[in-house]
């Protein structure tokens, strides 16, 4: 009888054993992200380096034996809603069940904006996320900590929207007291003070530049390409953080009012401000290089060359074109070269060669005795710059008898000489007498037959 009371509690004890362990499911391992962020250095001064998150998170998964799968990490502001690609890719990844877990250094590592937020309390009310460890807490899908965790992703929002707001009052305060808010545009530098209130003070290699640049628009009647060919070119003026003025920074700088004294803040609020700085230029001067920057008073630099419109490609039978090039050397000084090619109008992939303005000329008067040429139209131009050489003769030197006279004309003395040092009309109205028919071939030029 003793025996068999004892059989029967051991049966009993074997049967509760399996029946608690076939009604509780065995726990979900939780598998972990480890997801690092940091914004800009001026937002988030507090907050860890990406390098000391991951390290501080990689320390504490080792101590507490958690399992991290994956690493991600990404330098970008959680102030937007669906803005940061790589946590974008760890919600999709934690819907495909990759993972279940984020690891992270806080709550608002995760998010700053109640988007984002909702989408992580959704993913755990639907499963896919087990658990958020951070350094000091744990969130899992229970009602309290899903509440708490939203506290502390609303708190975080909450400090963001006020840090906007704090911002935006300093900066009407610095401007209220006449102090640019901003970075120092081209021909100013900032000085931080002894109260600590930055201000701008000229930059004495560049105002006297950005000074003459305002003249040249005004008084010389040059366009922004004009004055970029010539920061860039003649001057290589470079800006604070050495690089080169880009044209559409030329013009933005020719109609900001800061150079004369006056800002406006915010951009088209209407709020006028006197600044405290240096002005480098009177409201004199800016006015009229603004109003020279209209469209209908620049005085447009001429492009037109000696040679196209005269000559063909051999290849493709295109017209010539042609371009200028600048190149600094090591002296400091620009170099300008022009090069002729073809204009590719008939054949975009035409493998035509480039030639250079100065070789172009040797070319052509090498050729000169195989071209044809109108003789009637050589002589009457060269029996105009004889009259012009005795006009200049008496009425510049005084000679009142000029004994240059009419002789037969060399034509090919003339032609290299007009070719050479001729202006781009005088070379063009040369080119006009040839009757032959340029050609450039792959660098080379030669005569149709």
């Amino acid at each position: 009888m003793q025996q068999q009371a004892t059989n029967t509690v051991v049966l009993s004890a074997s049967l509760g054993r399996n029946l608690r362990s076939n009604s509780v499911p065995l726990a979900t391992p939780v598998k972990y992200c480890l997801y690092a962020r940091k914004s800009s250095e001026s937002e988030e001064r507090q907050v860890l380096s990406i390098d000391s998150q991951i390290k501080e998170m990689l320390q504490l998964a080792e101590r507490e034996n958690l399992e991290v799968v994956t690493m991600k990490q990404e330098s970008h502001s959680a102030k937007e809603t669906g803005q940061r690609p790589i946590f974008n890719e760890i919600i999709e990844e934690l819907k495909l069940g990759k993972f279940n877990g984020i690891l992270t250094w806080a709550p608002d590592r995760i998010s700053r904006n109640a988007g984002d937020l909702g989408r992580i309390v959704d993913l755990m009310d639907s499963g896919a996320l087990k658990e958020i460890r951070t350094f000091g807490q744990s969130f899992s899908n229970n009602p309290n900590e899903k509440f708490l965790l939203m506290i502390l992703g609303s708190q975080a929002k909450l400090e963001n929207d006020n840090r906007g707001v704090n911002v935006k009052r300093g900066l009407r305060a610095r401007v209220e007291m006449g102090l640019w808010p901003g970075m120092a545009p081209v021909g100013y530098l900032n000085q931080k003070m002894m109260d600590k209130k930055c201000q701008i003070i000229q930059d004495p290699a560049r105002a006297p530049i950005v000074k003459q640049m305002f003249e040249k628009a005004a008084f010389e009647k040059w366009s922004v390409r004009k004055i970029y060919n010539w920061l860039k070119f003649e001057l290589n003026f470079k800006t604070v953080g050495n690089h080169n003025m880009s044209a559409g920074g030329i013009h933005r700088m020719l109609v900001n009012p800061l150079y004369y004294g006056v800002f406006e803040y915010p951009k088209n609020s209407s709020n006028w401000y006197q600044g405290k700085h240096e002005p480098i230029i009177s409201k004199e001067l800016y006015d009229q290089a603004v109003q020279q920057l209209k469209r209908d008073n620049i005085q447009r630099q001429s492009h037109e060359f000696a040679y196209t419109k005269l000559m063909v490609c051999g290849l493709c039978g295109s017209s010539i074109s042609a371009e200028e090039k600048y190149k600094l050397l090591k002296d400091g000084t620009t170099a300008k070269y022009i090069y002729y090619g073809c204009g590719r109008s008939k054949d975009r992939n035409c493998k035509s060669h480039y030639l250079r303005e100065n070789e172009l000329v040797e070319q052509l008067i090498k050729l000169f005795n195989q071209i044809e040429i109108n003789d009637f139209g050589i002589k009457i131009k060269f029996e105009e710059e004889l009259k012009k050489f005795n006009k200049f003769q008496k009425g510049v030197l005084g000679i009142s008898n000029p004994e240059t006279k009419h002789r037969d004309i060399d034509m090919k003395t003339y032609a290299s000489y007009t070719l050479k040092n001729g202006t781009n009309e005088e070379k063009r109205e040369l080119m006009g007498c040839f009757k032959s028919k340029i050609k450039i071939t792959k660098g080379v030029v030669t005569i149709e037959k």
